[in-house]
């Protein structure tokens, strides 16, 4: 059973084998947020601060521990999400902003920069575009409006009064620069101004700003190094000249090493050791399949990298070196929790203390405070502690060859007690597409798909992020080709493995994802018995008149080159291939969809009650792409799963 713990201050339905009787799905156990979504500690492990998810938009919640009193929020209006947020001593606490219009928007960040003290108070606004009240609230200190963009490059764990930023100017291809800024009144102080366009900074141990890494018009990514404060930066990779992109990670403790993640050509990124004397570079770590996806620091005060998670299926962690105590830490933790993944979120400025998140695909998060010295382990908080670990269902990782020898990686859930042999199945193809991927972990989605009685298979097709440069390339200007043509073979090799029940398939997205639903039964219309659509793009070419990717300032650039040029898009379109969908079709969308606009929904429905083909929508015209609010989430799920009933025969919501 789940502990409980704290109490932050602001199960699922069990499902047995397809010839057992299937329990109705209590869709609000999914679709309810997440109580807490990042949760940090603070340097003197007074005081705990996480973002707390609401109905359209993200806050700050700050706690002290010693009693569980909330002393401090932060928040912005409708739309707005703390993205991330920075302990920068001990009772402050840095605040980036992002923008998202739906729920399952890819959230923008507005480039602003707040703090706010750990008992709520001296709310700053440093470095941003709002002023007034209006936009920013009555209790945040105004500064004057910049026409800037600001990014956190070091905390600096040894100065409680500033810290390192970057800094990018309004418009095209601006040339950055790094700053220190004060953490109370904003104030900024040049340190470098970066050699090439649109750069990133990284710091040494010592706060000094070292690297400088961006591509300028060109789009050849080059990284430059300097000795020290004031020197020189000279240039130590040119992508057009080395064919392979870097971009640095940390020193080691001596700062005569730089780690260097290096995007190859072909395979997927390695992670180097670079002699900032000599040049030489040393590989420390590399995986067959796919990229480093998180950075392990040390556990003091001077973050040098130590390892690296990858996710190759079910995450492992990889250390440089096993001999350092963070190696020997999380192989403590881990056996500790077998089966589950386990990250040191942070940690109190002595390193005493460790946040440490445990989390599986059935398990959506718990927390537990870690004294490091007495090896014991506390549990606080869950972030969804209504759901049972053990009434969940298993996701498992799959590995296939699409029909050109392509290597394709993805996930199987299976309905808990399920025989796993010709089950209905529903295949969910991700959005985004490019640089997105499924992973191994606690999927809400897939776990209410599984409580109906479906088996989930998510296929990471090319295109998809985390498996190298080549393989995301392979997606560009694929979209109803080669892309779809993987998601084709994951069903196909589903049906041959003796998953899936040929006859009881269906298919279903979400943005790209419900183009890839729409496709897979436009395409193969023997395949699937229905298909689903939520907030999707179905008109290529409406891609480039219509919606929030066009009106961007490489928004054109980016639709021809990885979705492909206007003319050419018709004909790999649903709404002209509304003829061959033989299959009932379910859509859903947003009236105010900025990313995916209603238009395409709408379009999409006409042209299949022309062509006679079963049709049933679901509109909202004050929801975004995706629905934020509850009510219409539990009724957008509700018809979902009636929908897959009438054609797979799974459970209904409840």
């Amino acid at each position: 059973m789940r502990k409980h713990g704290v109490g932050w201050v602001l199960a699922a339905c069990l499902l047995l084998s397809p010839a057992m009787a299937v329990a109705q799905v209590d869709v609000g156990n999914f679709i309810r947020k997440d109580k807490f979504e990042a949760i940090k500690i603070s340097p003197t492990g007074e005081y705990l601060a996480a973002t707390v998810p609401m109905e359209d938009r993200t806050v700050l919640a700050i706690m002290r521990r010693s009693d569980n009193k909330l002393t401090g929020t932060f928040a912005l209006g409708k739309n707005s999400h703390v993205s991330n947020f920075w302990w920068v001593n001990p009772a402050r606490v840095i605040v980036s902003v992002s923008e998202k219009f739906g729920q399952l928007d890819q959230p923008l960040g507005t480039g602003e920069l707040f703090a706010i003290d750990a008992d709520g108070g001296k709310a700053t606004v440093l470095v941003g575009f709002r002023i007034g009240n209006q936009q920013t609230g009555s209790n945040i200190q105004q500064k004057t409006s910049e026409q800037v963009h600001a990014f956190l490059v070091d905390s600096l764990r040894a100065d409680d009064k500033t810290v390192v930023v970057s800094i990018w100017p309004w418009g095209s291809d601006p040339f950055t620069r790094a700053e220190r800024m004060d953490v109370y009144s904003g104030r900024r102080t040049p340190l470098a101004r970066a050699p090439v366009r649109n750069a990133d900074f990284t710091t040494d141990n010592a706060g000094d700003v070292r690297f400088a890494y961006g591509a300028g018009v060109d789009n050849s990514r080059k990284l430059y190094y300097r000795d020290g404060k004031g020197d020189d930066w000279r240039l130590i990779n040119d992508e057009s000249v080395s064919d392979q992109a870097e971009h640095p990670l940390g020193f080691n403790r001596d700062q005569s090493i730089a780690y260097l993640q290096v995007e190859k050509s072909s395979g997927s990124d390695v992670i180097v050791a670079w002699n900032v004397a000599t040049g030489e570079r040393k590989e420390l770590l590399r995986n067959a399949n796919v990229d480093p996806d998180d950075i392990i620091f040390s556990q003091d005060g001077d973050m040098v990298p130590v390892g690296a998670v990858y996710r190759d299926g079910k995450p492992v962690t990889k250390f440089f070196s096993d001999e350092v105590p963070e190696a020997r830490l999380y192989r403590s933790l881990e056996a500790a929790f077998p089966g589950q993944t386990i990250s040191v979120t942070s940690r109190t400025k002595d390193g005493k203390l460790a946040l440490v998140q445990v989390s599986s695909d059935r398990n959506p998060g718990d927390f537990y405070l870690f004294n490091v010295d007495a090896k014991k382990l506390d549990y606080l908080l869950s972030r969804r502690d209504w759901l049972e670990p053990d009434e969940m269902a298993t996701m498992t990782p799959v590995q296939l060859k699409a029909r050109d020898g392509t290597d394709l990686h993805g996930f199987l859930t299976m309905p808990k007690g399920a025989s796993g042999k010709h089950m209905p199945m529903v295949v969910v193809p991700h959005g985004g597409p490019f640089g997105i991927r499924d992973e191994w972990g606690f999927d809400p989605q897939a776990q209410m798909l599984a409580s109906a009685g479906y088996a989930v298979l998510q296929i990471n097709f090319r295109g998809s992020g985390g498996y190298g440069r080549a393989f995301r390339q392979a997606g560009a200007r694929q979209w109803g080709q080669a892309m779809q043509d993987d998601v084709t073979d994951a069903t196909r090799w589903a049906i041959q493995q003796g998953v899936a029940d040929a006859a009881r398939i269906c298919i279903y997205g979400a943005s790209y994802g419900a183009y890839a639903a729409l496709m897979g039964v436009a395409k193969e219309p023997g395949l699937y018995k229905c298909a689903a659509g939520y907030v999707g793009v179905y008109d290529l070419p409406m891609m480039h008149t219509r919606g929030d990717i066009q009106r961007r300032g490489s928004g054109e650039t980016y639709l021809n080159e990885w979705i492909g040029p206007r003319s050419t898009l018709g004909a790999v379109s649903p709404v002209n291939m509304a003829d061959r969908i033989k299959v009932p079709v379910f859509l859903a969308a947003g009236g105010e969809d900025e990313r995916a606009p209603v238009q395409h929904t709408e379009l999409m429905e006409r042209r299949l009650k022309a062509a006679g083909v079963p049709v049933e929508t679901l509109y909202k015209k004050t929801e975004g792409h995706g629905f934020y609010k509850p009510e219409n989430q539990q009724e957008y799920y509700t018809r979902l799963l009636a929908f897959f009933n009438r054609h797979l025969g799974g459970a209904t919501a409840k």
